[in-house]
């Protein structure tokens, strides 16, 4: 059993829809430190990283973009998931936009990189996130945050873990992936990203996918940081996410991904984003992100 520390992060500057800031609280009505707890595993919510409320933020700020304010806030949570690993915990993220993935997941990398270890990141999500500050056409930042981990666009929030890229091409690997602009595409390329696609996905299925991609993730290392964008999911099940695309992963895949993670025994750390209940079906989304972390921490049918 798992000592869990429960970070929430009510965070939307990195999106254009708004609601995303209230999945923190979506995921714990839906009970999951009780859903957790019912398994054995110690749950500790240390409640949410301070997040502005926009209607606080002076006008020239927000239109000079809210970059800066997030590269803030995912310094302290960054903070934060290193001080969960540092004493023992399971860092548990629930978000807010996947921009919060720049902090989260950089500060478990500069815990490990300060004992000489690497974190390898399966990252689950319908899109790619590599656009820098320069490629983006929406200026989104939670189109950005993977492109900053391995070590490109905007100096500050690229450099949160250190100043070696908190992420390696090599210790990636991408699932579900279904929507790509051009420069991601040319990132993923140029780069040397493993990506699966949903095409893969049809091909091989999603057990090969999986194995796949935990190989590559952990290959070359024994600490595994999952982060798990709900819109991996098809709307069909996750209809309550900021920037659905149809044909993602089907609900018995998405729990067989997990299922799959778990057994790996190598998850270190673990996010899920993008809870969007202003347009959701009552709180149908948060509960089957609650059910998806379940998983991931153990549950079984039998």
């Amino acid at each position: 059993m798992a000592n869990i520390r429960m970070i929430g992060v009510p965070l939307d500057f990195g999106a254009s829809r708004r609601g995303v800031e209230m999945g923190p609280a979506a995921l714990r009505i839906a009970e999951i430190a009780d859903s957790l707890r019912v398994m054995g595993h110690t749950v500790t919510d240390v409640g949410d990283i301070p997040v502005p409320q926009r209607a606080t933020i002076p006008d020239e700020v927000a239109n000079r973009g809210f970059l800066g304010l997030i590269t803030k806030v995912c310094e302290e949570l960054a903070d934060e998931t290193a001080d969960a690993i540092a004493e023992g915990e399971v860092p548990l993220v629930l978000g807010g936009d996947h921009s919060l993935v720049a902090g989260s997941f950089a500060g478990a990398a500069r815990h490990f990189a300060g004992r000489r270890e690497r974190l390898g990141c399966i990252y689950l999500d319908a899109h790619g996130d590599l656009h820098t500050p320069e490629t983006s056409l929406t200026r989104n930042v939670h189109g950005m945050p993977l492109a900053h981990l391995l070590g490109h666009g905007d100096e500050r929030m690229r450099t949160i873990a250190g100043r070696e890229p908190a992420l390696l091409p090599r210790d990636l690997a991408l699932v579900g992936i279904r929507d790509l602009d051009e420069p991601e595409r040319e990132a993923i390329r140029g780069w040397g990203i493993t990506c699966f696609t949903m095409r893969d996905i049809d091909e091989h299925g999603l057990r090969e996918v999986m194995r796949r991609a935990i190989a590559v993730a952990t290959a070359s290392s024994d600490r595994l940081w999952v982060s798990c964008d709900m819109d991996w999911v098809d709307p069909k099940d996750a209809p309550g996410v900021g920037t659905p695309v149809r044909c993602g992963a089907t609900y018995r895949e998405a729990h067989l991904a997990m299922e799959m993670i778990c057994d790996s025994g190598r998850m270190t750390s673990m996010e899920v984003v993008e809870v969007n209940p202003v347009i959701d079906e009552v709180n149908r989304t948060a509960d089957l992100a609650v059910e998806l972390i379940m998983s991931a921490m153990g549950k079984r049918i039998l």
